[in-house]
């Protein structure tokens, strides 16, 4: 049987955001998932007190982080990979279409300095590749819809899978974003959700869905497939594609979205700073007034 991960949690409430820490119990080696940099978006400040948790825990364990996988673009919350990288050595990886997101968002805050070519990051893993954290392989899977770039990692019994699902109760991501597409959306869980039902989904986020009143974001295939509110077992595509369109028409946008893009494009990089030693953020304004 392959070896299994040990996985350690870290819910940011502030983002509604789960980071995680999976390691080899053989070879004490380990890797940070999804994790979250504390941004104020009021004051502009940024501190890095959750990625340091989970640094901490890790040398609690002994284990060392080799890696920090991205599973997306983050569009709610600023990614602490670069923090990671400077304190470990971890090296970044996401999914090779996150070039896709790139050439697609570089116009829309006009980033002439921002590279399409995915050269930020220092991996980009294509779909149904392979790679190692100690003795533990990790498969990728391609799950775009969300985002063209959306990626899940399998690893053992385990499946990282980003923002493509929610709790069942809760039910699926968005797919309204530039360059996100319901239907594609749709088949990547299909995909997922052909994994066998004993499979671990580990989530990105939790809200809390009407009616129950702590935070949850481990799940299972087999849940999913017999409970999802959204796709479950005999959902078909065009009934899940209008759910989702129409619902996507109700949602605001993420408050960290305008910051949140600029600075995960670059690998959670933030611009170079200007003459006065400040870095700043591009906010684009649609300004109706003619007079």
């Amino acid at each position: 049987m392959p070896q299994q991960p040990v996985i350690e949690a870290f819910f940011d409430e502030p983002a509604n955001t789960i980071s995680y820490l999976v390691a080899d119990p053989a070879s004490g080696e380990a890797a940070v998932i999804d994790p979250v940099l504390d941004f104020v978006l009021a004051s502009g400040r940024a501190d890095v007190r959750s990625a340091e948790r989970i640094i901490s825990t890790a040398a609690e364990r002994s284990w060392r982080i080799v890696m920090v996988l991205e599973t997306h673009a983050h569009a709610d919350h600023l990614s602490a990979a670069p923090y990671i990288k400077a304190k470990t050595g971890a090296a970044i990886g996401i999914g090779e279409h996150i070039r896709d997101v790139q050439t697609i968002f570089r116009p829309v805050f006009s980033l002439e300095d921002l590279e399409t070519d995915g050269s930020d990051f220092d991996r980009l893993f294509a779909d149904g590749e392979h790679f190692n954290i100690g003795t533990l392989d990790v498969e990728v899977m391609h799950v775009p819809g969300h985002t063209p770039a959306d990626i899940a990692y399998r690893i053992g019994d385990a499946a990282f899978v980003g923002d493509t699902l929610f709790m069942p109760d809760y039910g699926t991501a968005r797919a309204d974003f530039p360059g996100g597409d319901a239907r594609q959306l749709y088949r990547s869980i299909r995909r997922v959700l052909s994994l066998p039902d004993e499979t671990r989904l580990f989530l990105c986020h939790d809200y809390k869905a009407p009616g129950r009143d702590d935070y949850r974001w481990e799940t299972s295939v087999g849940e999913q497939r017999r409970t999802s509110v959204h796709v479950h077992d005999g959902i078909s595509e065009d009934e899940f594609v209008a759910m989702r369109e129409a619902r996507d028409a109700t949602l605001a946008v993420p408050k960290l979205l305008l910051p949140a893009i600029q600075v995960n494009l670059r690998a959670g990089r933030f611009p170079k700073a200007e003459a006065n030693g400040v870095r700043y953020l591009k906010i684009p304004v649609e300004f109706g007034f003619k007079g």
